[in-house]
């Protein structure tokens, strides 16, 4: 999964699996599991919004504001 859609719904299923959910598995604690989704998704916002950040910057034209216009 990749980019901001990919993010919202690790952190949309894991607030489902947190949350919303009272199933049952032998080993494996769902609550924990949800947490640690939620926090890939915050994290990958956090890094998506970063190269998003640095690529606009990038994309900027460059302006020479000495150039004589006459």
């Amino acid at each position: 999964m990749g980019g901001i859609g990919g993010c919202i719904a690790l952190i949309v299923v894991g607030a489902i699996l947190t949350f919303a959910s009272d199933w049952q598995m032998d080993g494996v604690n769902l609550d924990v599991v949800g947490l640690i989704m939620m926090g890939a998704g915050l994290l990958g916002l956090g890094v998506y919004a970063s190269v998003m950040r640095r690529r606009r910057a990038a994309a900027l034209p460059i302006v020479d504001e000495t150039r004589d216009r006459t």
